[in-house]
C-alpha cells in the first residue's frame, strides 16, 4: 500500500476514492459519471471509457460511444489546456471559465510555430466556414485545405490552430468519421449559447461540482485541477458559504464527514484516470510507485489494490495483461480476475474462442504442459501463453497464483523472482517482486 503524504489518512483516502465513485454505489449511466466528476480527461479516449467502465455496472462501450453520439457528452480541450470529457450542459460554462488563462500561450506558441496572430484568426474564419458548408472535418482534412490557403500546419501547428479556434468559441470535437473524431461548429453540434453566467456563480459552481467528485481536497488541488489562479478558486469557495466544511489540514469538503466503505477491491483503471489526476499530490495513490505509473508525462493504465497503485496492466489482443507491485492475497487474485473479464465484456473483447463473460471456468485441475517454465528476460515480453509455459499448480478455486524461483536477470537484480497471475487465458509475470516474501502460491 502506498505511503500516505503528510496530512492525509485512511479515512481522507477513502473518502476521496468515495468521491470518485470507485467505492460504494456505482452511477447509474454514462452522463452520471461524467456529471458527477464534472470533468475526465480524455486526451486518450479509451482510458475516458474505462474511466466510465471502473465506475459504473452493466454499461458497454457502446453506451460510451452512444453518449458522444447523441451529444450528450462532448470532449474539448477545457482544464490546463487538457481535453476533457463533459455534459453538453456544462459545456459552455467550463469553456468561458478555462479559456481566458490559455490564450496567451496559445498564441505564443503559434508564433513559434510561424503563425501570426492574424493568420491564427484568419484560419479560425477558414475553419468556420468550411465547418458550416461541408459539416464535420478531421484535423488532417482541416490541414489539408488550411495548407491550400498557404498558412503553416506542419509540426505542431494545425494542433495549436485548433487549439485557438476551440479557445475563441468556435469549435468542439463533434462525431467520429473514420477512427478519428472530426470537429463542428460549437452551436451546430450543442445549439445556440446559453446566457453567459455570472463568473462569481460559475467559480463558485466549478468549486462546488469539483468538491463533489473529488473531496476531501485543498484549494491548491483545486486550483492545479482546473488551471485557474488561486484568487479564482478562493472567490468560488466564498461563494459556498455554509456549505463549505474544513477538515484540517488545509483538506474541504461538502457537509459533514460521511461514512464511507473502505478500500474496493482490486479495480483496473485506465490511462489518465480521473484518480491520478485530480489532486496536486497523487501519491496518496501511487506512492513509492509513481515512476512505474507515470513516465514521460504519460499516466499508464494501472490496477487499483487496497486504495493504491498495485500494479500496471495493458491490453494485448483480446487478453488484459497485469504487472502487480506485490504478492496479492488469493482474494485480490479472484477479485483482479473478475474486474479483467469486466473489461473485455465492457470493451466487447469477446470472440469465437473467449468464453462467456458470465461463464465460471473450473481451473482446479492441473494443466499439462509440454516444458518447464520459462521466464522471459526482463528486457523482453513479460506475459507468456498459459496453455504452452505454465507448469506450476494451482490453488484451490479459480485464483491461479504462482511463485517462481528462477531469476528473471537483466536489471531486476541477481535476487528478482516472479508472481505469475493468470488472467483470461494469459500468465502475467510481475518481475518487480524481490525475493523472501513469504513462500507460497500466494502473498499475504
Amino acid at each position: 500500500m502506498a505511503a500516505l503524504q503528510a496530512g492525509l489518512t485512511d479515512q481522507i483516502r477513502d473518502e476521496r476514492l468515495a468521491s470518485q465513485l470507485l467505492s460504494g454505489a456505482p452511477a447509474s449511466s454514462v452522463a452520471a459519471v461524467v456529471q458527477h466528476l464534472l470533468a475526465v480527461q480524455a486526451q486518450d479516449l479509451q482510458g475516458a471509457r474505462l474511466a466510465v467502465r471502473a465506475r459504473t455496472e452493466g454499461l458497454t462501450v457502446r453506451d460510451f460511444d452512444a453518449a458522444l453520439a447523441n451529444r450528450s457528452l462532448v470532449i474539448s480541450w477545457l482544464c490546463r489546456g487538457s481535453l476533457h470529457l463533459v455534459t453538453a450542459d456544462d459545456y459552455f460554462w467550463l469553456h468561458d471559465l478555462t479559456s481566458p488563462p490559455l490564450r496567451p500561450g496559445c498564441l505564443r506558441r503559434l508564433v513559434q510555430e510561424g503563425v501570426p496572430p492574424e493568420q491564427a484568426a484568419q484560419a479560425g474564419r477558414l475553419i468556420a466556414r468550411w465547418l458550416a458548408d461541408d459539416g464535420p472535418l478531421t484535423r488532417d482534412e482541416l490541414a489539408d485545405r488550411l495548407r491550400s490557403r498557404q498558412i503553416p500546419v506542419a509540426g505542431q501547428a494545425v494542433v495549436h490552430i485548433l487549439f485557438h479556434a476551440t479557445l475563441e468559441g468556435l469549435i468542439i470535437r463533434g462525431p467520429m468519421k473514420g477512427r478519428r473524431q472530426a470537429f463542428v461548429l460549437a452551436h451546430d453540434w450543442l445549439g445556440p449559447r446559453p446566457p453567459v453566467r455570472d463568473r462569481g456563480q460559475a467559480l463558485a459552481e466549478l468549486v462546488r461540482r469539483y468538491l463533489i467528485g473529488h473531496a476531501p481536497a485543498s484549494e491548491r488541488d483545486i486550483a492545479r485541477w482546473a488551471g485557474l489562479p488561486l484568487r479564482d478558486i478562493r472567490a468560488g469557495l466564498d461563494g459556498l458559504g455554509a456549505q463549505l466544511q474544513e477538515r484540517g489540514e488545509g483538506f474541504l469538503a461538502l457537509g459533514e464527514r460521511p461514512r464511507v466503505p473502505g478500500a474496493p477491491p482490486a479495480r483496473l483503471l485506465g490511462a489518465f484516470d480521473p484518480l491520478l489526476v485530480g489532486w496536486k499530490d497523487r501519491t496518496f495513490v501511487t506512492g513509492e510507485r509513481d515512476a512505474d505509473v507515470i513516465s514521460g508525462g504519460l499516466f499508464r493504465p494501472f490496477m487499483l489494490a487496497n486504495g493504491s497503485a498495485g500494479g500496471v496492466w495493458r491490453l494485448d489482443g483480446r487478453e488484459v495483461v497485469v504487472e502487480a507491485f506485490e504478492p496479492m492475497s488469493e482474494a485480490g487474485v479472484a477479485a483482479l480476475e473478475r474486474d479483467a473479464e469486466d473489461v473485455r465484456r465492457y470493451l466487447r473483447l469477446g470472440g469465437p474462442s473467449a468464453p462467456d463473460p458470465g461463464e465460471v471456468r473450473d481451473r482446479t485441475q492441473r494443466q499439462p504442459s509440454p516444458a518447464p517454465f520459462a521466464l522471459p528476460r526482463a528486457s523482453g515480453d513479460r506475459s507468456t501463453d498459459l496453455s504452452r509455459n505454465l507448469a506450476g499448480g494451482w490453488i484451490e478455486g479459480d485464483l491461479p497464483a504462482v511463485q517462481v524461483d528462477r531469476p528473471l536477470g537483466g536489471d531486476q537484480g541477481p535476487d528478482a523472482v516472479g508472481q505469475v497471475l493468470v488472467v483470461g487465458h494469459r500468465a502475467i509475470i510481475a518481475p518487480r517482486l524481490k525475493s523472501g516474501f513469504p513462500q507460497g502460491l500466494c502473498g499475504p
